[in-house]
This record gives C-alpha cells, sequence and structure tokens, in this order.
C-alpha cells in the first residue's frame, strides 16, 4: 500500500502537464478555426477567391466614365456562345411597337397602335446597334435643350412641326426650345397660365400624365417645379417623338389610347393633360376619359388644350362644321359631368376640370350605378381591355406633399389595401434599400451623379431603391412585374413615384438605347420558369445605352448564369458579396455595356 502512493513531486508533475495539454488543445482549436475562417480551408476556397477579385471598393476592370473601351471578359467566366450584332437597320427596333407588323392590325380604335409582340419564331436573337456616330446624351439640364442629331437622325420633325417650336436642327444637334401645338411661347409661359389654376410650385401635384406628349416638353418643364410626369405617344409618323424624349432625359413610353387599359394603378396621377392630342375624348361613349378617370386621383385635374375649345374660333380651320364642333365640346362636358367633374377654368384654348375629391354622393345623386365597372381590382389592367364604364370611386388619399410624401407611409398600406405589406414591412424595406443603394455608390461613385440620368428598376417592389436615389438630376421608372404577387405599383404612385406595370417575358416599349442605368432585384429568379433568360438580357441590352451599367441582385447560381451568358454580349461583370458577408446566397452582378456601334458590313450580314 505504501509503494502505490504518489508522492508529492508526481502529483506536481502530472497537474503541470494537464495544464499543458488542455493549452495545447485550445490553441489547436484556435489556429483551426481562424485556419477556417480565413478561407483557405477546402469548403471556402473557391469563396475567397471570387471574394478576393470582387473586392466591394475597387473594381479596377470597371469603367463607369463614357467613352471608355472595356478589357476582355474576366477569365473566371467561361461563355460557349457569342451573341452576335443585329444588321445596322434595326438600329431603332421596337419589337412590340414594329411598323410592319401594326399595318397587319385594323386602324379602328387605334389599335394597330397598340403593342403587338413576336412571336417566339419572329424574335431577334442579336444584339441591337447603335447607330454611326452615336455619342453618350448631354447631361442634365442642358439634354433639355439639345440632342445630338446622331443619337436620333430623324428630321422630319423640324419641318413638320416648324411654325410650333417643337424642335429646330442646328448644326450636329437638335434643339428643343420647349414650344408645343398649344404653346408655341414656350412651356414655361403655358406652366405660369396652369399654376393660376393648379398648385404646381407647393408638392401638391407631384405625378402628372401627358396622353400624347410630342417630345415631351411639357414634362421637361415640369420637373423645374419637381413634378415627374410620365408621357407616352404612339410611334407614328411623328417619327421618333418618344426617342427625342427619352434622349432629353425625360420620361415617356411608347404608349397610346386605343382598346386596352393603360398599364398604370387606379388613382395614380394628380394631373393628366392633353395639349392637342388628337384623342377622340367624346368617342366610345366616353371611353378614353373614363380611363382617365381611373388613373386620375380623386381632387386631381384634368386639362385639355385644342380641340374641341374654343371651337368658335378655330371650327373652319378644323374643317368642320360650326355644328359638328360645338357637339363635340358640349358631349366632352357631358362625359366630365358624369364622371363628377367640376370644371373650374375655361380662357381661350385651355380648359381645366378637377374630379370630386369624394364623388360618392354625385355618382349616387345621379344614379350612375348602371355605369359603374363590375371589375373586383381596378388595378388589373395589364392587356385588359378598355370599358365604357365609370371605376367605382375610391377614398380620397390624404397625402403630404412631397418632398414628405415620399417617405410617409403610404395610405394604401395604412388602409391594408395592399396585401402582405404592413407598416412595419414598408419601414424595413425602407431601410435596407438605403443600405444597398449606399453600397452601389460605393462600387460606383458615379451612382447619383448626371452621368445616370434615366434609370429603370425592373421589379421595383416598394420603390424604395428610387426613394433611396431620389435626386433632381435623375429619375427612376419604377416597373412592377405583371407577373409579380405583390401589385405595389399604387403605393409607389402614392409615395410621389412613377412607375408601369409590364411583363419581361416581353419588350418594353420604349426605343433602343433609352436607359443610363438598370437595376433588377430578384428579377431573374422571378422569371426563372416563365421565359428565356437570354431574352430578358437581349431586351436590356437593347434599352441600355452604350457604356450604361447594369446592377443585378439575386441568388448566386442564376448570377453565375447571368454572368456567363453576359461575356457574350460585350458586357463586362463582376461579382460581389451580400452586404452581410460571403456566406449569405444572394450576391451583386455589377456589369458595364461596352460601346459599340453598328457598321455596313453587319448590315449585309
Amino acid at each position: 500500500m505504501r509503494g502505490s502512493r504518489m508522492n508529492p513531486g508526481d502529483r506536481r508533475t502530472r497537474s503541470t502537464m494537464t495544464i499543458v495539454i488542455v493549452m495545447g488543445l485550445c490553441c489547436f482549436f484556435y489556429i483551426l478555426g481562424a485556419w477556417q475562417k480565413s478561407g483557405t480551408g477546402r469548403g471556402d476556397s473557391i469563396a475567397l477567391r471570387v471574394n478576393q477579385e470582387t473586392d466591394c471598393t475597387i473594381l479596377p476592370n470597371l469603367h463607369f466614365e463614357t467613352h471608355h473601351s472595356i478589357s476582355s471578359p474576366n477569365p473566371l467566366v467561361m461563355t460557349n456562345k457569342v451573341i452576335e450584332p443585329c444588321p445596322i437597320r434595326y438600329s431603332d427596333y421596337t419589337p412590340c411597337q414594329d411598323q410592319n407588323r401594326a399595318m397587319t392590325f385594323p386602324r379602328e380604335n387605334m389599335t394597330y397602335r397598340e403593342r403587338h409582340c413576336p412571336a417566339e419564331k419572329e424574335k431577334l436573337h442579336c444584339l441591337i446597334p447603335a447607330p454611326k456616330g452615336y455619342v453618350n446624351p448631354f447631361p442634365w439640364p442642358k439634354s433639355r435643350d439639345y440632342v445630338p442629331y446622331a443619337n436620333a437622325p430623324y428630321k422630319s420633325l423640324t419641318v413638320e412641326k416648324a411654325v410650333q417650336n417643337w424642335i429646330q436642327f442646328q448644326g450636329d444637334v437638335f434643339r428643343f426650345p420647349g414650344g408645343g401645338t398649344m404653346f408655341p411661347n414656350g412651356a414655361s409661359a403655358y406652366l405660369d397660365e396652369l399654376a393660376f389654376v393648379i398648385p404646381l410650385d407647393d408638392g401638391t401635384i407631384r405625378t402628372a400624365l401627358d396622353t400624347g406628349c410630342g417630345v415631351a416638353s411639357f414634362g421637361a418643364y415640369l420637373m423645374d417645379r419637381n413634378i415627374l410626369t410620365m408621357s407616352f405617344a404612339p410611334r407614328d409618323s411623328h417619327e421618333a417623338q418618344v426617342q427625342f424624349a427619352l434622349e432629353r432625359g425625360v420620361p415617356a413610353v411608347i404608349g397610346v389610347l386605343g382598346t386596352i387599359k393603360l398599364p398604370y394603378p387606379s388613382r395614380s396621377f394628380d394631373m393628366a393633360h392633353c395639349s392637342r392630342c388628337l384623342i377622340p375624348w367624346e368617342s366610345n361613349g366616353g371611353m378614353y376619359m373614363m380611363e382617365v378617370d381611373r388613373v386620375l386621383r380623386p381632387g386631381g385635374y384634368w386639362i385639355l388644350s385644342g380641340p374641341p375649345i374654343n371651337w368658335k374660333k378655330y371650327y373652319q380651320t378644323w374643317k368642320k362644321s360650326k355644328q359638328d364642333a360645338e357637339e363635340d365640346q358640349r358631349r366632352i362636358e357631358n362625359i366630365a359631368e358624369m364622371l363628377c367633374w367640376d370644371k373650374i377654368y375655361e380662357k381661350e384654348d385651355l380648359a381645366i376640370w378637377q374630379k370630386k375629391e369624394n364623388s360618392h354622393s354625385c355618382h349616387q345623386n345621379n344614379d350612375h350605378a348602371s355605369k359603374m365597372c363590375r371589375v373586383q381590382d381596378a388595378d388589373d389592367v395589364w392587356y385588359k381591355e378598355m370599358e365604357s364604364c365609370i371605376t367605382p370611386p375610391g377614398e380620397a388619399a390624404q397625402l403630404k406633399k412631397f418632398p414628405e410624401r415620399l417617405s410617409s407611409i403610404p395610405p394604401r398600406i395604412l388602409k391594408g389595401q395592399a396585401p402582405g405589406v404592413t407598416e412595419e414591412v414598408y419601414e424595413e424595406d425602407n431601410k435596407l434599400w438605403k443600405k444597398y443603394v449606399n453600397t452601389y455608390k460605393r462600387v460606383n461613385k458615379l451612382i447619383g451623379s448626371s452621368r445616370y440620368r434615366n434609370i429603370m428598376d425592373m421589379n421595383a417592389g416598394l420603390g424604395s431603391f428610387a426613394a433611396a436615389l431620389d435626386s433632381p438630376i435623375s429619375w427612376v421608372m419604377n416597373v412592377v412585374p405583371a407577373t409579380s404577387e405583390k401589385n405595389t405599383l399604387g403605393a409607389i404612385y402614392e409615395r410621389g413615384l412613377i412607375g408601369i406595370y409590364h411583363d419581361w417575358c416581353e419588350a418594353f416599349s420604349t426605343y433602343p438605347r433609352t436607359y443610363d442605368l438598370i437595376h433588377g432585384n430578384g428579377i431573374f429568379s422571378l422569371y426563372q420558369n416563365r421565359c428565356d433568360m437570354e431574352d430578358i438580357l437581349l431586351e436590356m441590352d437593347r434599352i441600355l445605352r452604350p457604356e450604361g451599367a447594369v446592377i443585378l441582385r439575386d441568388n448566386v447560381d442564376v448570377l453565375n448564369k447571368v454572368r456567363s451568358t453576359v461575356a457574350g454580349m460585350r458586357w463586362k461583370s463582376k461579382l460581389l458579396d451580400h452586404e452581410d458577408g460571403p456566406h449569405v446566397q444572394e450576391k451583386i452582378l455589377i456589369s458595364v455595356k461596352e460601346y459599340w456601334v453598328g457598321s455596313e458590313e453587319e448590315n449585309g450580314s
């Protein structure tokens, strides 16, 4: 027993060894953890490599300035397909408003000027070229007044509209004096007259609709008053009018009041305008005025200048009988009364109506029940036929004046009219996109400058990307996909922003090269099982200016496929980690489109 006892010296030795072993194990696991975290472990080595090559603050191979050629595609991206340029004759191709296809449709009610997209076998699978001599537009506000001739080489309007001060050709540029058919002395003087009746300068009016906009001088000069105008006109004999508008840096789309509802939600616009737009307002039982009523906010204004206003003076010039001209205006007055609009101004060629703030009692007292539309959702409009009926009036939204309106919670959310969107969701969305936009600005320091004037958000959500970017030197076209589960476009308009419904399986209603920056959040995941990714990317390329930028946010697997495709489209791209670190599956793809123009050789191919 005595021999088995441990003496004090042995105990001290064993205790010392135990401490050494424990400390050794601690050091081992500490080093192991540090090794794994460093990314040199097998599981994270690829992620580290990508992360090192796509540092969020330095992108040495991407140039966001204009007139910089882009180096060869990133060696990490392999592609087996190079997409070739289209022939030069397609430089101004608008797939869903193709002139040849349009002529195969009936002219009645402007059907032939509506959207008619190509069948799958008719789609072009090539890159739309810029015309020879194409240059980037002038920065705003110079772009409002001048457009390089090479970008839209069409002189017909300079002759056709010479006396109306629309557009003039000077040297190698077009000059836009700010005139219009009904305001040959300039849009500023015209707006001054409107401002005597309509509060244009205090933030009450923020969103406007210009039907038959011409070259969009009305919308261009409203920007001086911090008012955003959605302008539209058909692609017709007034060659390239919408293209001129976008080259000037003014929001516009190709569109027409025909047989299909306008792609905007109900109660969207604070003001609607027609300046000799030649829309037959009195026809089809007042259907077109009823459509304006649908998109006009309670308390909003409708401005009509030109025929048939002031018919006593002009009926002979219009080649109409006195009786017919008088009847045209009388019918418009009757339709306006049926819609519960009050005429508040008429002088010479100009008349202004205001929609009642609350028209429920008006419609009840006038027994309009039989004239009310039966639709359950007045915002379900994509390819829906226009009807000769009155959209049931909603409650007048209590909107704050802009810019407070931008950050206030939209009434549709407050009233629970935006399913799935609560006040908390809205507030969190705002915070999130401020964070994301700050990241974009660190990556591309030109965001927020005059470098990017025309911006598109392909999947706008609640409009928080546009709100975070809000600046007088840029504007955002907020697109809500027609296939989206949440219809948020009405809330976007209530924030004082503008936008449109669209299905990205089809071409957008614009000319080529009309956007400086395109942003897409989850757009390819949304359309993953609906249409071909390449078709969407080719459409993005069509509407993006040479040297324009693209920012895509999506799942890493989706973005790797996108990255592979655009490597064959003359884009240079970099993949960035999510703001919350490399282990988040969502990534950011930043791309720049190379500057190139078409050639006669490609025309002959």
